[in-house]
């Protein structure tokens, strides 16, 4: 694999995601650093154990690679960018936060190297796969993406299991999301509009959460009669959330409410991540659907197995790096991830996994 434009790259974060894109990167030929407070088991890449928190330590830390990617907390990830933005490098990372991308995008315009936020599953894959069905299309009636990483076993009547973040989830649960309704671009409250799906013969809900369409009601603004994205779940959850939040008052306590939900149902290591797009228009005047829809499982990865939304967003992210790095993608400015090549990205060394 020719790497002409990366060849130096700083991981940020070492939990189980971060830890994977390191070990991934590093697999593929990159000259990997891990930087974290600590890491967990025997890391194949080298790492710099330093305070994140010491803005003066990231920026020397940054300067010296080609690019970086953040796997830390949405809410630390735009003083990485600011600190990539500063030193020139490429910044990727894997958050679903609205006002963090919209920090990235901001600084994008004054940028020496690419900065590319969203590179995770939701937003990031998901969006690849949507516009990527719209091709061949003379008329776009929706666009509708779901997704959702649940537990194989589950068990309680919850029927989950936070092997995601927390904190991501509940943001993702109360704030606002983004759509195209009735062809203008909209906001509708989360956890609302849901709607039942079914998936190699199980049965499942969707409703709606924030932030997993990242830039794509802009990109089809006056494209598309409908546009939305919903959380998969088993059926019952969101009813269940529903009270959590609003009758028992834990609306206004995001912190506690992480620490309650996930000290009630920790992470689990058998997983399933369901993936379900759909676009619906006109072809030479008749009316098409076009559905992509996977279920992706466990995986063994050098010589480790990693649970499904592990590898599934540390995947994701690797695969827009390789692009950048061997010419597929802009090096500089924006990256909107609907724009990026749906068979290229299968084509590269981590994208191939989704296949």
């Amino acid at each position: 694999m020719m790497k002409n434009k990366i060849n130096s790259i700083l991981v940020i974060g070492l939990g189980k995601v971060g830890s994977l894109v390191a070990t991934l990167l590093h697999e593929n030929g990159y000259a990997v650093t891990g930087l974290a407070k600590q890491a967990n088991g025997n890391i194949p890449f080298k790492l710099i154990k330093d305070d994140i928190s010491d803005p003066k330590a990231l920026n020397n830390s940054i300067r010296k690679y080609d690019a970086v990617v953040s796997r830390l907390p949405y809410n630390l990830n735009l003083s990485v960018a600011k600190a990539t933005h500063a030193a020139g490098t490429h910044y990727f990372d894997l958050t679903e936060d609205v006002p963090t991308t919209k920090g990235v995008r901001e600084l994008s315009k004054t940028s020496k190297g690419l900065m590319a936020p969203q590179c995770g599953l939701a937003p990031g894959f998901i969006s690849i796969v949507g516009s990527d069905l719209t091709k061949g299309v003379d008329k776009l009636r929706s666009i509708e993406l779901r997704v959702g990483a649940l537990p194989k076993h589950p068990r309680g009547l919850l029927g989950y299991a936070f092997n995601w973040s927390s904190e991501g989830v509940v943001n993702e649960y109360l704030n606002d999301c983004e759509v195209i309704k009735d062809g203008q671009c909209a906001r509708v409250p989360a956890m609302e509009d849901m709607e039942a799906i079914v998936i190699d013969g199980v049965q499942l809900e969707a409703f709606t959460t924030s932030g997993g369409l990242g830039t794509m009601c802009e990109t089809f603004d006056g494209k598309v009669s409908k546009l939305n994205y919903k959380t998969i779940r088993y059926p019952g959850h969101c009813k269940l959330m529903r009270f959590f939040f609003n009758e028992l008052y834990m609306r206004e306590r995001r912190e506690l409410s992480g620490e309650i939900l996930v000290n009630a149902k920790p992470p689990v290591k058998a997983d399933v991540v369901y993936i379900h797009a759909a676009i619906e228009g006109w072809k030479n005047k008749e009316l098409k659907r076009k559905e992509f829809v996977r279920s992706y499982y466990p995986k063994e990865i050098a010589g480790q197995e990693w649970n499904s939304i592990s590898w599934t967003t540390a995947a994701s992210v690797c695969a827009i790096v390789e692009m950048v790095s061997t010419g597929d993608l802009p090096d500089s400015g924006f990256l909107k991830q609907e724009t990026v090549p749906l068979e290229t990205f299968f084509n590269t060394s981590t994208g191939s996994f989704f296949k």
